[in-house]
């Protein structure tokens, strides 16, 4: 399995982000990385008000919160968000989040498809009876960021988790179009896996709560988002028509409709620092 990756991808305004909060990526327990990708832990202290904004990877979280000017710490199941999350960051708090591999929630809550969790943010004990109040005061609250990795470490390891071959296709399958360029249609990525289309959709509605189509169209999005705020010149031309695209316009299109600013917009605000929504 991957260990965590360094890359910024997703994130809207990176370096924004980074100057507001600490960001750390952790690897979870050996037994846990077949269906757990990393462990995710923010923290910030903030002076006045700060709306980080994130275009989400299609996976489902599970986080540890703790807003400490507004209640007790809390957990939250969040599935896979079709559209820009935004979260709003006041005074002090901490979240510890662990982030499911594309494909791989369902080893743990495997009664429901992917799918209903999708768009959805909900309290974890509706998804895990088993989490209480102490679970997540005894992640959030930690000492260090060892010590909150060994309470995720702790809970997750007592969750019921079987192999789940079904998991595993889905979490290759999306890897595979993470990773790899040329598979731009979904036709043809279910046909080299012997798969009929309706079947692929099948299996990622279930085990990944979304379509192959999203994924592959939201994959192009993150890649552009880094490519704009991380390259001083762009050939938009050249990058749609790399990334799958039938021309620029569509690439602008879903770009604008993702992020809510075109992408030459969004570059220019990066350079400038001030990028956002």
């Amino acid at each position: 399995m991957e260990a965590p990756r360094h890359d910024t991808r997703g994130i809207v305004d990176p370096s924004g982000l980074l100057d507001h909060v600490r960001f750390r990526r952790h690897e979870p327990a050996g037994p846990l990385r077949r269906y757990v990708e990393w462990y995710w832990l923010i923290d910030w202290d903030l002076p006045a008000p700060y709306a980080s904004h994130v275009v989400p990877h299609p996976a489902v979280n599970l986080t540890f919160q703790w807003d400490e000017d507004e209640g007790p710490p809390y957990a939250e199941v969040t599935g896979v968000a079709l559209g820009l999350y935004t979260r709003k960051l006041t005074g002090r708090g901490r979240v510890c989040g662990a982030k499911f591999r594309p494909g791989g929630f369902r080893p743990y809550a495997p009664d429901d498809p992917v799918s209903r969790w999708t768009g959805r943010a909900l309290p974890a004990r509706e998804v895990f009876p088993q989490i209480t109040g102490d679970t997540a005061r005894s992640v959030v609250t930690a000492a260090d960021d060892r010590d909150r990795v060994a309470a995720l470490d702790a809970f997750l390891l007592s969750l019921p988790c079987a192999p789940d071959p079904q998991a595993d296709l889905a979490i290759d399958l999306v890897r595979r179009i993470r990773t790899d360029r040329t598979v731009r249609r979904v036709g043809d990525l279910a046909h080299e896996q012997g798969l009929s289309m309706r079947a692929l959709q099948r299996l990622f509605a279930a085990w990944v709560g979304v379509s192959p189509k999203w994924v592959v169209l939201r994959y192009r999005i993150h890649e552009a988002l880094e490519q704009a705020g991380t390259r001083d010149a762009i050939d938009w031309a050249a990058l749609a028509a790399d990334l799958g695209y039938a021309d620029q316009a569509h690439l602008v299109r879903d770009f604008t409709a993702t992020v809510g600013v075109p992408p030459t917009a969004y570059a220019a605000e990066v350079r400038a620092g001030r990028a956002g929504p």
